[in-house]
């Protein structure tokens, strides 16, 4: 199976399945030196882990990351870093009444006809659980980028019908949805537990923002920065639509509102406005950049289905076992990371663009 490699010299595989034994990612790429430590990534994997609210699913798995290699005491060697996580809480008979039908929603029918195989223990390959292998490598991804004074924070922006309209950081930690406005979070929580009782999901948007980033990352062709941003976030299982900015806003502005004017203030050039989301013509421009994923409801619900089984007869499906109904709040670091990973990837790539870099 192609397609379980990311990046270009800050580089990532990843491997395992939901029901295996476990998943993982090997980082290739990351300068020797750096501190790292398991708690350096496990914090990151806790804001991941199920189990944790009413609104997760009830998969009781640690998530506790083992490092392999690539790291001796306590830094970075310059070699691969290698990363477990062991799965502990897989209830594969869950699935065994299902085992012949596909799942709407899901990736079931394709993965059957491309392979002609598919591993129907909650997806196996293309189950949301191998995001946990995708924020460990983003954690180190996260700590190379501290270094440099960049950071990467994202939060839930809405939740079905719900929208923030206050932002407050810190009370993301404060409620099970990752919302920074405590209102829209309580009314997002009554709208949820709505959807529970009625057997059913709900879908939202995620919104990320990089600071501190130089201008000059990213290439203007193929490997446009908000290109690269987007093919890693559309990656997600779960995301239909990516937008950087404005977004699709732009199409009903004009040039005068939508262009940011530049201007000089201590020997800096800075912008008046951030309508580009940090990224003009493929390559940062100095601002934060600022990226929204808008996430689909959870496809397994509980309800009957109508479906078709892999013999090609109509039947009817319903969807037993432990399901988030909504995904959103867990996948809150899941772009994080992915945006990291991106970041960095360009961070690297940029001290190749210049001879004066390459000078020691």
């Amino acid at each position: 199976m192609a397609g379980s490699v990311f990046g270009t010299n800050f580089r990532v595989s990843t491997f395992g399945e939901s029901h295996g034994k476990a998943i993982g990612a090997v980082v290739d790429g990351c300068p020797a030196g750096m501190k790292l430590s398991e708690q350096d990534i496990q914090k990151y994997l806790d804001r991941r882990r199920p189990g944790q609210s009413e609104f997760t699913t009830k998969r009781n798995e640690a998530d506790k990351v083992e490092i392999l290699s690539g790291v001796f005491e306590g830094k970075t060697t310059g070699t691969p870093i290698a990363l477990l996580i062991r799965n502990t809480d897989q209830h594969s008979k869950d699935y065994s009444n299902i085992k012949d039908k596909f799942r709407p929603g899901h990736a079931d029918l394709g993965y059957f006809e491309k392979f002609g195989f598919r591993d129907y223990r909650g997806g196996g390959r293309s189950s949301g659980r191998e995001t946990g292998a995708r924020v460990a490598a983003g954690a180190v991804a996260l700590k190379l980028l501290d270094e440099f004074g960049i950071e990467v924070h994202a939060y839930t922006r809405s939740i079905g019908p719900v929208t923030i309209s206050s932002f407050d950081p810190e009370e993301c930690c404060k409620n099970p949805l990752y919302m920074p406005d405590k209102k829209a979070a309580e009314q997002a929580g009554d709208f949820l537990k709505d959807c529970i009782r009625d057997q059913d999901s709900a879908g939202g948007v995620v919104e990320c923002i990089a600071t501190g980033l130089p201008a000059g990352l990213g290439d203007p062709v193929f490997d446009k920065l908000d290109a690269r941003l987007s093919y890693a976030v559309m990656s997600i299982g779960a995301v239909k639509a990516v937008e950087i900015g404005d977004g699709t806003a732009v199409a009903l502005s004009r040039g005068s509102e939508n262009n940011d004017e530049l201007y000089m203030e201590n020997g800096r050039v800075h912008k008046k406005t951030n309508h580009s989301g940090g990224i003009t013509g493929g390559i940062s421009d100095g601002g934060d950049i600022i990226l929204r994923a808008y996430f689909k409801p959870t496809p397994s619900i509980s309800r009957p289905q109508s479906s078709v089984d892999q013999s090609g007869e109509d039947t009817v499906i319903e969807i037993k076992g432990r399901h988030d109904p909504v995904i959103v709040p867990r996948a809150v670091v899941v772009v994080e990371c992915m945006s990291a990973l991106v970041i960095a990837d360009a961070l690297l790539a940029g001290q190749s663009a210049r001879i004066d870099r390459l000078r020691i």
